[in-house]
């Protein structure tokens, strides 16, 4: 090396040292050295209050999160084009709107425990919500299955403390002070780094560029990760090319999964319309349910999804031997949700009128967009899915009041004590 790149690495180091010391001298940090909220992994993770928490509110709150999953989906079918797929985790978005209702007032909150089926019963919520959550991040599974939640706070946004506690007792929402009106792109890579960390890298850029700004005072976020290998598994040596029809008719070519001429028994039910299939993951925890409409009519089974529905075809399943073919896929899917959920029915909390007094004490904030994107992969081997939401909320700009009387009005004087009115009077053309 020459004295005079030596001279000037020297010189690059010797700056960087400054830097960073005249930063802490200032009490401050660089944005990456924030420290995120406490992951599900985290050692120092504490289960959360499931004081009160019963079967039949755990219940309550799946039936709510299934039918919200079922509206959801044909909501979003409304808009998909033909032959476009559509994947997305109703729990990680019923969680993170649901953290946001927990700050909700009148029309507001009436419109989403609706849209949400959620509920109003706080303790019966917020008891059975935390059971859920610790239920789904229980150690010793032989599937990796996680959940968190987090709330990433303005740095000069005051959260209620009641609000505040709400979330971290029963949602296990750790808070994180942001300054999105200083770093609003530092403020974003910290939210996307903790989803990329919750999720083993599979949702990155959960909210792109631009969303984030200085009128932005919080954002919600939920990440689920999960993956699992069959109890029974595929053997790759079996995996064929074969035809897979379209729902356009459009004929194209999958790599087929195969499971046939073996002894195993899965829960398998078939009507004239449909047939449904359970594949259980190692543990049998969890299971990918399967509908199969006959005669590619998937629309006639889609008119029939509801919470009610699935525990009715569930209820048909016996186990029996059955020989399967699946296609091997991987979808990756993004939604800006605020027109769906508008459409849905939730239209107060995304404009002037929402009422999330709840979270601040003062209202003056609204929901500005809803972010979702998942990811899955489902391989001989297993499944391995993972999906992120992130509700953006945004304050009301304050304007100061224009009381311009330039047109006809009334007047009066009055008492301010007692409120007797002197005088009344209606001025139409002062210049008389």
């Amino acid at each position: 090396m020459n004295k005079k790149i030596l001279t000037l690495v020297i010189l690059i180091v010797i700056a960087a040292v400054a830097g960073v010391i005249f930063l802490s001298q200032k009490g401050e940090s660089p944005i990456s050295e924030i420290p995120l909220p406490t992951t599900p992994s985290g050692t120092s993770l504490s289960k959360l209050d499931e004081t009160g928490a019963t079967p039949e509110g755990v219940k309550t709150l799946v039936n709510a999160n299934n039918q919200f999953a079922f509206d959801l989906y044909l909501e979003l079918k409304k808009k998909s084009k033909n032959d476009e797929n559509i994947f997305f985790s109703p729990y990680s978005i019923f969680v993170a709107l649901s953290m946001t209702y927990e700050g909700a007032k009148g029309k507001t909150a009436e419109e989403m425990e609706k849209v949400l089926h959620v509920p109003a019963d706080k303790n019966l919520r917020r008891a059975n919500f935390a059971k859920i959550i610790n239920e789904i991040n229980k150690p010793n599974k032989k599937c990796k299955l996680s959940t968190a939640n987090a709330l990433w706070p303005r740095i000069d946004f005051q959260l209620l403390k009641e609000y505040q506690n709400t979330i971290e007792k029963y949602y296990g929402g750790k808070m994180t002070p942001l300054d999105y009106a200083k770093d609003s792109e530092g403020s974003r890579q910290i939210i996307n780094r903790w989803v990329e960390d919750q999720t083993e890298g599979k949702i990155k850029d959960l909210i792109p560029p631009g969303f984030l700004e200085p009128s932005t005072v919080l954002v919600l976020t939920n990440a689920i990760y999960f993956k699992g290998n069959w109890l029974f598994q595929f053997d790759p040596k079996e995996t064929k090319e074969e035809d897979f029809k379209t729902s356009s008719g459009k004929i194209v070519k999958v790599p087929m999964m195969r499971l046939v001429d073996t002894d195993k028994k899965f829960n398998y039910a078939e009507t004239e319309d449909f047939q449904i299939l359970e594949l259980p993951y190692d543990g049998k925890d969890l299971s990918m349910l399967i509908i199969l409409p006959k005669e590619n009519k998937l629309e006639k089974i889609e008119k029939k999804l509801s919470a009610e529905k699935l525990s009715e075809w569930k209820g048909m399943l016996k186990k029996q031997k059955v020989d399967i073919y699946l296609p091997r896929f991987k979808l990756k899917t993004k939604y800006f949700l605020a027109d769906t959920l508008k459409k849905m029915g939730m239209s107060t909390a995304f404009d002037a009128r929402a009422n999330f007094s709840g979270i601040n004490g003062e209202g003056g904030i609204w929901i500005d967009e809803v972010i979702h994107q998942a990811f899955v992969d489902v391989n001989e081997e297993g499944t391995e899915a993972a999906a992120a939401t992130a509700v953006i909320m945004k304050e009301m700009a304050k304007l100061t009041p224009i009381f311009r009387a330039d047109h006809p009005f009334i007047f009066l004087i009055q008492e301010r004590k007692t409120g007797n009115v002197l005088f009344i009077g209606k001025v139409t053309n002062p210049a008389v």
